[in-house]
């Protein structure tokens, strides 16, 4: 056996004991009663908070390799671990105890002709492997969230954060362990061979749902490799659209929100339309705000017109997701040119209308082809907790089997239940 064979068999042995372990965890985790889980993630909160110094040396590990490998500034920032940031680890990890247990919850539940009920219950979808980059807090979330929801998970971190994930996964197993639950049920993988990846995401004996969290080089590559469903979005290309019946200080306050709150983020405004009618009142006050925050404007002929410095927009910048201060602009006719815009360049994620119309807004409410579709707010609400789920595990663009931001109930899947009494069919 050369030594490619042996490195292969090494990594297939390894990802086929973890795969096994978390098959075994899952059926545990899923009958596990929520005073259990609560108690677990209480544990591993208080755990976290009595180990800052711990933690933060194994950052400090990351940070220090990651200066060597001369990493972007940005990038350096997500995954540093600050006294703030653990403090928003050990928050997550209460307030997901604090949500709602949706497994065993029975919906539905109907008397049908034959004398039978007929109802739904949430359950559990098992196996759950998470791919993710950067920000070590990723690896509690994700663990919390899998944990509530009665789920085993395989975690792999990026290679940039090895060092504070693994002292992470120590605490969440030393959390499991103590309130006598299986430290299976949350692995933290301990090493960042491309080959782990590729043998996880082609598991289905042992994996149930795959989550990649990261850049879109790294969902596509996972998407079209995986054998398991995956739960996903390749990008955030968000659009607003201010309709000519809209109150203008409302959008310009909106727009510039969308945009500028947060520039890194899948929820943040990317591409802006408005309607010719009502571009001259508002595109160069908005325009302006824009400047203030040093934000590159690229437009089309007729906003170029009525907008110095805005710079010509190519067919690629109405399909880009920029995550930076840069802004792509059109004018189009009407709210049916606004709709085919975006139904052509839009990554299905966020896209939100302002207008004071209300036929307007309930027709882009039914033909915007989102996972979340506005009126009159700004895209940055895109997210579980704005939208009252608590944490989430990542936005999904996808339509099967969950679509937005995927929280507990997200996580689970529902089984049909049958309550008789000796009945038989006829």
């Amino acid at each position: 056996m050369n030594s490619a064979e042996s490195y292969m068999t090494d990594i297939d042995a390894y990802m086929n004991k973890l795969g096994a372990q978390a098959r075994v965890a899952s059926r545990e985790i899923s009958s596990a009663s929520t005073e259990d889980k609560n108690k677990a993630l209480f544990t591993i909160a208080a755990a976290i908070n009595s180990s800052r110094a711990a933690l933060m040396e194994a950052n400090k590990k990351d940070l220090e390799a990651g200066t060597a490998k001369g990493l972007e500034s940005a990038f350096m920032d997500r995954l540093e671990l600050t006294d703030a940031r653990i403090d928003n680890m050990i928050e997550g990890l209460h307030q997901v105890a604090a949500l709602d247990d949706p497994v065993g919850e029975v919906s539905d539940l109907k008397h049908r002709p034959s004398g039978i009920q007929v109802g739904r219950m949430r359950v559990p979808l098992g196996v759950i492997g998470i791919i993710y980059e950067s920000r070590p807090n990723v690896t509690c979330e994700a663990a919390s969230l899998c944990l509530k929801s009665g789920n085993a998970t395989i975690l792999r971190g990026g290679s940039e954060a090895t060092h504070s994930n693994q002292a992470i996964g120590k605490f969440i197993k030393s959390g499991l362990q103590e309130v006598g639950l299986s430290e299976h049920i949350v692995q933290v993988l301990d090493r960042t061979d491309r080959g782990a990846v590729g043998k996880l995401i082609t598991m289905p004996e042992y994996v149930d749902v795959i989550v990649p969290r990261g850049g879109k080089g790294l969902i596509e590559r996972i998407s079209s490799d995986a054998k398991v469903p995956v739960i996903k979005h390749l990008d955030g290309n968000c659009h607003i659209y201010i309709d000519d019946k809209a109150d203008i200080e409302k959008s310009i306050t909106v727009a510039v929100n969308a945009k500028t709150q947060r520039f890194g983020t899948c929820c943040t405004l990317e591409s802006l339309l408005v309607a010719d009618a009502i571009a001259k009142d508002v595109l160069p006050k908005l325009c302006e705000e824009y400047k203030v925050h040093k934000v590159e404007m690229r437009g089309c002929e007729k906003s170029r017109s009525l907008v110095e410095g805005v710079v010509p927009a190519s067919e690629e910048d109405y399909e880009t997701e920029y995550l930076a201060p840069i802004i792509s602009i059109k004018i189009v006719a009407d709210i049916d040119e606004a709709i085919e815009h975006i139904n052509d360049y839009s990554s299905q994620h966020t896209d939100s209308i302002m207008t004071q119309d209300h036929n307007r807004a309930q027709r882009f409410l039914r033909e915007v082809d989102s996972s979340s579709v506005m009126v009159n707010a700004s895209t940055r609400f895109a997210d579980g907790f704005e939208y009252g789920l608590g944490a989430e595990i990542g936005i999904s663009t996808d339509k099967l089997h969950a679509r937005g931001p995927v929280g507990l109930e997200g996580l689970t899947s529902q089984k049909f239940i049958v309550l008789g009494d000796g009945h038989i069919r006829r």
